[in-house]
């Protein structure tokens, strides 16, 4: 029976989950009903340990019998490919008169396409959107979304600007390099050529990025990513040159205006998401807070300033920082960033339904149980849901 399968793999899936993954399935037995709201904030706010989270998710869901087990086998299946077999769940096949659980999930929902229906055989790295849910995704929210280019004719670019070696030696980036690879792979798994460029100035980066935003090929494109990695001040990126927090510093506004509404033509009304991984400060990402809180206090504010332009200046915008303000952002050096690794699998499980600020959302979530550093979305300006549809 499914509740004892649940049971026999326990201990590992408490061990193996992440934080992301849970709130996916949080969400996901919400909906099919097999939990109900109190128990969903229970599991969410009654524990602070990511372990503790997935402890009382996978015994109240156990607790419930064989079919309520099921689903949630399915939708592990789904949502962590690799976790589910580890877990070795499908060494354990279902009796005849339960059923599986693509088949369980679908009968719950046989009016929207899922992303369960994928090809027997060994987990794709990125896993891709089936054509099913591309269809479904652009009738049902046409107005909605930003309009994706057909895969044959479309020309996407991505820029990666990755600094690891410095005029201080003492300052180089050990597994930066790691960060590189994987997120060339995760740019090119999504369908964008990657221009990709080490060890520059401030005026340098300013360059390419410049040369990049001119690109003929934006035309005919539907969005671009732009990455910087780097070490990194409060509003600005470092040169190789730099070795203060004032000296050969790229200031993050630049980046914005060279690709804003009038500098950059060929990207207008197209989304331009700018990633990155920098230290914005010296500062920890945590802060001892009381347990309780006070109102807020009104602010009146009589928005004097709103005024009407023919086109905004800045718009189809999203940037995502490594941390918040004034704050370091952590490397492994031999694995890379905390906030890369997590950001490439985030994408990679999630990317073929989740529009780009879930995506985003789900990276946050990841971060939950490492106080010292909280990615941030800044300066966001999309105007509609941007999906990228890996593989299509």
């Amino acid at each position: 029976m499914a509740d004892k399968r649940l049971f026999e793999v326990r201990t590992k899936f408490i061990e193996g989950v992440n934080n992301a993954v849970i709130q996916d399935l949080l969400d996901d037995m919400q909906h099919v009903k097999v939990l109900n709201d109190s128990e969903v904030e229970e599991v969410k706010e009654g524990q602070t340990r990511t372990k503790d989270r997935a402890r009382c998710l996978i015994d109240m869901v156990k607790k419930k019998g064989a079919t309520a087990s099921e689903k949630f086998i399915c939708k592990l299946s789904e949502r962590d490919p690799t976790l589910y077999s580890k877990l070795e769940l499908d060494s354990h096949p279902a009796p005849s008169n339960i059923m599986q659980p693509a088949a369980a999930f679908k009968a719950q929902q046989p009016s929207v396409p899922q992303q369960e229906s994928r090809p027997a055989g060994p987990v794709p790295w990125m896993i891709p959107s089936t054509p099913e849910f591309v269809s479904h995704t652009q009738e049902t929210e046409a107005g909605s979304i930003y309009k994706i280019e057909d895969k044959a004719r479309r020309q996407r670019l991505a820029l990666i600007i990755n600094n690891i070696e410095f005029k201080k030696p003492e300052m180089r980036r050990n597994g930066a390099q790691q960060d590189q690879e994987q997120m060339k792979k995760l740019l090119e798994e999504l369908g964008y050529s990657v221009e990709l460029h080490n060890n520059q100035s401030a005026q340098e980066m300013e360059s390419t990025l410049i040369l990049f935003s001119q690109r003929e090929e934006h035309t005919k494109s539907d969005s671009t990513f732009v990455v910087l990695m780097s070490h990194g001040v409060r509003d600005g990126i470092c040169g190789k040159l730099s070795d203060n927090e004032k000296t050969d510093i790229l200031k993050t506004d630049k980046i914005f205006n060279i690709f804003n509404t009038k500098n950059c033509a060929g990207l207008r009304g197209k989304p331009k998401v700018i990633i990155i991984q920098a230290c914005r400060g010296g500062g920890d990402g945590h802060a001892w807070v009381s347990a309780s809180t006070e109102p807020p206090v009104p602010v009146e504010n009589p928005l004097e300033d709103d005024y009407l332009k023919k086109e905004h200046k800045e718009k189809d915008f999203i940037c995502f920082c490594s941390s918040t303000p004034d704050t370091k952002s952590w490397r492994d050096p031999v694995k890379g960033t905390i906030f890369i690794q997590r950001l490439v699998e985030t994408f990679c499980k999630n990317a073929c339904r989740d529009h780009i600020e879930e995506l985003f959302r789900k990276v946050q979530s990841a971060f939950q149980d490492f106080q010292l550093q909280m990615p941030t979305r800044e300066r966001t300006t999309l105007l509609k849901k941007f999906y990228l549809f890996p593989g299509n």
